[in-house]
């Protein structure tokens, strides 16, 4: 068996896990994905940090744009999609999602590793400590494209699709929890696609790149992802209604805290 196939067979078990767990918390596969997929590349393809992080935060981000689409649907049948919202949001994370796959594309992959493992522990933290509380004050166009922005930078440069930090921000300026997350929804494929498309083009004509990668997207590992995590997603919020959902982003949040320090320790 080849390494690419197994590569693919692997991220089929993970998209899987992936797909209950956004189900069941609510919480984006990059998370997950982007350190799983650092040692996949490690371990069967001898990938170094410097070469693998760029390629497994690409590949995170390829995989949101079909979970987004499945996601942005549901909340537009339900009314959650504010189209001033999305507007003015979605044209600043657009820029920002551009300026961050550049970025990380630019910059050292064990520094980019420090970066991600660092921001994965802040949100981390605001899984367990922070609150979904709303301010006394109401957000306008320019702050909608600021956050835009800014959530679009962070969230390429981990490859995520930024609903940890898009919900908690627009809640803050008192916009509708509902509303907030199908904005997020949909602001993921936003920031998937042009997350993905900047990463197509800076990896385009890198010599070190696996075979069957698309610039710093592999496919092997997109395609097994998305063939199981979109399956396993209703399976996790059928199992949300029946557990402890609070308890268990305690549990996870502690987990990433784990793989989180182990990257910054580094893989060698």
């Amino acid at each position: 068996m080849t390494p690419s196939i197994e590569i693919f067979l692997l991220c089929a078990l993970i998209g899987s896990v992936v797909g209950v767990l956004a189900g069941l918390l609510g919480i984006g596969g990059g998370l997950v994905i982007v350190p799983a997929l650092v040692f996949l590349l490690h371990f069967f393809l001898d990938i170094g940090v410097e070469n693998s992080m760029p390629i497994a935060i690409a590949t995170s981000l390829s995989t949101v744009i079909m979970t987004g689409l499945s996601s942005a649907r549901s909340h537009y049948k339900l009314g959650n999609l504010d189209r001033r919202i999305i507007t003015y949001c979605g044209f600043g994370i657009a820029i920002g999602a551009t300026l961050g796959a550049q970025f990380a594309s630019h910059i050292s992959g064990v520094v980019l590793q420090r970066v991600f493992a660092v921001l994965v522990i802040v949100i981390a933290l605001q899984m367990v400590f922070g609150g979904r509380k709303a301010s006394k004050n109401s957000i306008g166009e320019i702050g909608l494209g600021a956050i835009g922005v800014s959530t679009g930078f962070i969230a390429a440069l981990m490859g995520i699709g930024g609903g940890a930090l898009i919900v908690p921000a627009l809640v803050w300026f008192q916009v509708n929890i509902r509303k907030a997350i199908g904005c997020a929804a949909f602001s993921g494929i936003i920031i998937a696609f042009f997350g993905t498309l900047n990463f197509i083009y800076t990896g385009w004509s890198k010599p070190y790149l696996p075979d069957f990668s698309l610039g710093y997207v592999y496919l092997p590992a997109t395609l097994g992802i998305i063939c199981t995590s979109m399956f396993t997603a209703p399976i996790g919020a059928k199992l949300g209604q029946k557990l402890d959902t609070v308890k268990l982003k305690k549990v996870f949040a502690a987990f990433l805290v784990l793989v989180s320090i182990r990257m910054i320790i580094g893989i060698e």
